[in-house]
């Protein structure tokens, strides 16, 4: 049976989603969650609501999907613990340290892959297998083809998003809010940009990046023949009545194999969306997919007040128990009680007497017994035997029914046993000594020069199609001693991985044997193909343990998060060798949607188009491997004048990236990080190497 995944953002969500009858629901406790600013838990409400949900058959998963620290990793584990010891079902995790780390503290525990992880092919839902993972959680970004694909295939459960908020960007790959304000997304504080306004090639487009709600509401059956097997809703910063009343209406046509009717359509426009519902990426068209959010009205407060008097004082009878009670002379009565899932109670009460007058049935004793209003039981078996000419009073029956109901209760809500050992310790490593190499990355052929391929990089990272359309580019950087690495695309689906498996083939062919990877779904397509990897920021390596796993991997480097401090990258122990980008225009945002057609109403990716925000700064958006925009900080990140910081950090590699620089530029910018030139861009930052992210 396919289950039904609610969010609960407060104790009251959790009640607000069981009885309106989700199969489990997710939950956020501690910081280390990509929803800090819902109520969330304490590690009291975490228990009791635990205890609460087992009880009733619904299972727990609780949000550990945040990038941590080195010196959060100790927390974070323990938050796990606490979560896995009281009886959580799964965590969701994005950090690939944090999992390594779980994994071995907490072998028993299930870990699901959060869509923090940009799951978007098969090849990334067996990476995440081989780590661990027993569930996956993919892109929202997919259509019911791949995702079909991908559940047919894959070796672990998958778990598609059904309702709820659409971000711009794929999930853990927007460094927006935390570029512009510090509130990183990838540590549960996003800002939502996305949601605010902007402007398009000098004109106002009002809210270009706003999406509108997804909705499958009617597709659920679509999406239970295809193999998945957890539908979840998206809320847990919305209101527990808003909880309350979309779960009821999925939780409905699930049970009943229908789609919803047009009344409960209208009351899930009622409680909230943006101009609208879209399933414009399950249908692979992304057309009329923007919106925004209007203003509530009495009739979704009339909504939520009825949904919430409903779940405050009914209690939904979910959990099927089946009864046999035994009445006979000279003994007491006695009782068993026993669910689907193994549990069984046994108890007694008094001694019957005889009957003065008619004395007990066993159609009176089951009529007793199957009472359990009030209780989260639903008698479907209820079988008694009576010997003639007892009475017994209803009282007795009835406090027998309920000391049955108490111990069931009770038995149901202990939390499993499981195995629990210490963090494991920090890996080793060790510091790069010396200055960094050189790494010159550029985004198009243009910026590939004579000039500078005299500047010798140590490597020269281009994107794939770029270096397998025109390789001659490169043999003037290969003639000077440079390593060519060829540049995956951080988002490449199923159906597109063939072009990218076939560029990267015919590079191995050329002599290039190295490939920097941004996303997991991309590491054995590119061994494949015969290359050695190397980890790009894609992957959020913010910890030693997750630069760990990248070694395991074997993978020959990573880069740094950019939303490291300097002093965070130095601390790291680097197990393996360590990059960091110190020059150019960070990316923002990675989105299926094209800014760019949407600005000027045609397709013309060969020519960046401009956003401008309310303060005026304006930021560089260029098509990216399969009609993908990607959205530049509108400030470069400038280190030139930081030498003895970067050296300092212990970093093997320091990458340029070039953006929108022309040829001319790059190589400006080159010899300015190499103290033969006085290049400073006009408006620059320092990134989040100095000041960190919340």
């Amino acid at each position: 049976m396919i289950e039904l995944l609610s969010p609960a953002g407060s104790p009251e969500s959790v009640i607000a989603a069981v009885q309106n009858g989700a199969d489990a629901v997710y939950l956020g406790l501690g910081n280390f969650n990509a929803r800090r600013g819902a109520k969330n838990f304490t590690d009291e409400e975490f228990i009791k609501a635990a205890r609460y949900c087992r009880v009733r058959g619904c299972k727990v998963y609780v949000t550990l999907n945040t990038l941590v620290g080195d010196r959060e990793m100790r927390d974070a584990v323990e938050i796990a613990r606490l979560a896995s010891d009281e009886g959580a079902d799964g965590l969701i995790v994005q950090d690939l340290g944090m999992a390594a780390a779980i994994r071995r503290a907490l072998p028993d525990i299930p870990l699901h892959a959060s869509t923090q992880m940009s799951i978007h092919n098969l090849a990334g839902v067996e990476a995440a297998a081989e780590m661990g993972m027993t569930r996956a959680v993919l892109a929202r970004e997919l259509s019911l083809e791949q995702i079909r694909f991908i559940t047919s295939h894959a070796s672990i459960e998958t778990e598609v998003f059904v309702h709820g908020a659409l971000c711009f960007c794929h999930s853990g790959q927007c460094y927006m809010s935390a570029l512009i304000g510090r509130r990183s997304g990838n540590r549960g504080a996003c800002a939502q940009p996305c949601r605010m306004q902007y402007s398009l090639g000098g004109r106002m487009d009002d809210y270009p990046l706003s999406l509108k709600d997804n909705c499958l509401v009617d597709r659920l059956q679509e999406l239970e023949e295809a193999g998945v097997a957890c539908l979840k809703i998206e809320g847990r910063m919305k209101r527990p009545e808003y909880t309350a009343v979309v779960t009821e209406i999925y939780a409905k046509a699930l049970k009943e194999h229908r789609k919803p009717t047009r009344a409960e359509m209208e009351r899930l426009e009622q409680v909230f969306s943006r101009d609208g519902f879209t399933q414009g990426y399950f249908n692979g068209d992304k057309k009329d997919m923007f919106g925004v959010r209007g203003e509530s009205d009495r009739e979704a407060e009339r909504i939520f007040t009825a949904a919430r008097r409903a779940y405050a004082e009914g209690e939904a009878r979910r959990v099927p128990v089946h009864f046999y009670t035994m009445c006979r002379k000279d003994e007491p009565i006695r009782a068993v009680v026993f669910d689907d899932d193994g549990h069984k109670c046994a108890a007694e009460g008094p001694v019957p007497e005889e009957a003065k007058r008619q004395g007990l049935t066993e159609t009176y004793l089951t009529d007793q017994m199957i009472k359990t209003g009030g209780t989260p039981y639903q008698v479907i078996e209820n079988r008694a035997r009576v010997d003639k000419g007892l009475f017994l009073p209803a009282s007795a029956i009835n406090d027998l029914r309920r000391k049955l109901i108490s111990q069931l209760s009770e038995i149901r809500s202990e939390a499993p046993h499981r195995r629990a050992f210490s963090l494991p310790p920090m890996p080793r490593g060790m510091q790069a000594v010396g200055d960094p190499v050189r790494i010159y990355q550029i985004r198009t052929a243009d910026q590939l020069s004579e000039d500078l391929a005299e500047l010798r990089p140590d490597y020269l990272y281009v994107p794939v199609l770029t270096m397998a359309q025109d390789f001659s580019l490169i043999e003037p950087f290969r003639e000077k001693g440079t390593v060519p690495v060829a540049v995956l695309p951080r988002i490449v689906t199923d159906d597109q991985l063939p072009v990218i498996y076939r560029a990267l083939e015919k590079l191995f062919s050329l002599g290039v044997n190295e490939a920097l990877i941004g996303n997991l779904g991309q590491i054995v397509m590119a061994r494949k193909a015969g290359m050695k990897i190397r980890g790009d920021f894609g992957l959020n390596m913010f910890n030693s343990w997750s630069l760990d796993v990248l070694r395991e991997a074997g993978f020959l480097s990573a880069t740094a998060s950019f939303e490291l401090r300097l002093s965070q990258i130095r601390d790291l122990s680097k197990p393996l060798p360590v990059e960091a980008i110190v020059y150019g225009r960070l990316p923002l945002m990675i989105s299926d949607q094209c800014v760019i057609k949407n600005s000027a109403g045609r397709c013309s990716c060969q020519n960046p188009a401009q956003m401008s925000d309310r303060m005026g700064s304006v930021f560089p958006v260029v098509q990216e491997f399969g009609c993908r925009n990607v959205i530049y900080n509108a400030h470069k990140l400038y280190l030139a004048d930081k030498q003895e910081d970067i050296c300092s950090a212990g970093l093997w590699g320091a990458r340029l990236m070039f953006t929108t620089e022309t040829a001319r530029e790059c190589v400006e910018v080159a010899k300015g990080y190499m103290g033969q030139s006085n290049y400073k861009p006009n408006v620059l930052t320092r990134g989040l190497y100095y000041r960190g992210v919340d």
